[in-house]
């Protein structure tokens, strides 16, 4: 199992971090070793100062697929879920001064909180709310008909280099809103107004 995820897939959020519009889908990666199920705890590390929430739609791959058409893509995900892209700002701007990757910044244990995998057949894919809450207050809310790079294309884009096999999950891109994360902080995280994920930051 691998996890996969798309970088600058929302406008806005490319316009808050003054980052350049990719005219086709930005793509790294995350150990499994970074993925915090069932609610556990997220412990913030001792090598960052500046850790940033980045709340994102989920698929995981149902079968395994190579140079998959687009508009077969459909065929290989059956559960979505919504998780957390924790990004260490401070390791991944210094990495981008140098030229250097930010596998670090991205990749880190624990970096990414996510909830159960859920059906799809109750939901419009194509116009898919879904928000965070910090504290109980929104702090990220988004829509995926407001995404640059639709499911469909992302799977078929990264089937092209990347065998697709069953159990992968990707993440796929965050809406504005994004920010620090302090001890003492819980995450909430729903998909429609179903409360999905519970991320307490000791």
């Amino acid at each position: 199992m691998k996890v996969l995820a798309i970088g600058r897939n929302y406008t806005e959020h490319i316009k808050e971090l003054n980052n350049e519009r990719p005219d086709e889908p930005v793509i790294f990666t995350k150990p499994d070793t970074s993925l915090i199920t069932r609610n556990r705890p997220f412990y913030y590390p001792d090598f960052t100062k500046d850790i940033h929430y980045e709340v994102e739609i989920l698929l995981k791959i149902s079968r395994a697929g190579k140079k998959i058409h687009e508009k077969f893509a459909h065929k290989y995900y059956s559960e979505i879920a919504i998780g957390i892209d924790f990004t260490a700002r401070d390791m991944q701007q210094k990495a981008k001064e140098k030229g250097l990757p930010w596998a670090l910044a991205k990749g880190f244990d624990g970096s990414a909180p996510i909830s159960e995998f859920i059906p799809i057949d109750d939901f419009d894919l194509a116009n898919l709310n879904f928000h965070l809450e910090v504290d109980g207050e929104k702090r990220q809310e988004g829509n995926t008909n407001l995404m640059l790079f639709s499911f469909d294309y992302i799977i078929s884009y990264i089937s092209n280099y990347i065998t697709l096999k069953k159990g992968d999950i990707i993440f796929t891109g965050t809406p504005k809103g994004v920010g620090p994360i302090s001890i003492g902080n819980t995450l909430t995280a729903f998909i429609e107004n179903k409360k999905m994920l519970n991320c307490e930051i000791k």
